[in-house]
């Protein structure tokens, strides 16, 4: 992990929030049922975030190893898009990412949380993962969170960039007012 100076700085330019699922957005457990149909708990908290980073004027964008069809509706629910699904090997599809948005690296926050991410977070202006990531994930990231994937991990993420960035207290002012 980085010191203060270092965060603020690589949180400074981030434009796309672009984040894994499976122990990112979730706590990692894929559960099926007899049916075969898979389902995913995802936390409020981290809808809320992505609807502060959007109101922010700042992209949002998925890129997981699996494919399931609940990610394609929380991401149509939350507005994330694009949506990279069944990428096991996730370096070049970012490096398409990017270019098709216009985008540096530097401008780029991850989030991911096993092996298979490390090439992006090796490569992005800020990597950040949650505070159960696998070892070398933590040890490549810039920043750690204090939860755990899937229990409001981005929102922790979120606050920090846009506090850095110097836009959380306007986005939240509206908050403050009583009823």
């Amino acid at each position: 992990m980085q010191s203060s100076l270092d965060l603020a700085a690589r949180c400074g330019p981030v434009e796309l929030l672009l984040v894994d699922v499976d122990g990112v957005l979730t706590d990692g457990v894929i559960a099926i049922d007899d049916h075969g149909v898979e389902t995913k708990h995802f936390h409020v908290r981290d809808g809320s975030a992505f609807d502060l980073w959007h109101k922010a004027g700042k992209r949002s964008a998925i890129l997981s190893g699996r494919w399931a069809p609940a990610v394609n509706r929380r991401a149509a629910e939350l507005g994330i898009a694009p949506v990279i699904q069944g990428a096991s090997q996730k370096g070049e599809p970012f490096r398409r990412l990017i270019a098709e948005l216009g985008l540096a690296a530097e401008q780029v926050c991850y989030v991911g949380d096993d092996l298979p991410d490390l090439p992006v977070l090796r490569a992005v202006g800020l990597a950040a993962c949650p505070a159960d990531a696998a070892a070398e994930v933590r040890e490549a990231a810039h920043f750690v969170t204090q939860v755990h994937g899937g229990r409001g991990a981005i929102r922790e993420i979120v606050e920090v960039i846009l506090k850095h960035q110097g836009v959380w207290d306007g986005l939240v002012a509206r908050y403050q007012v009583p009823a």
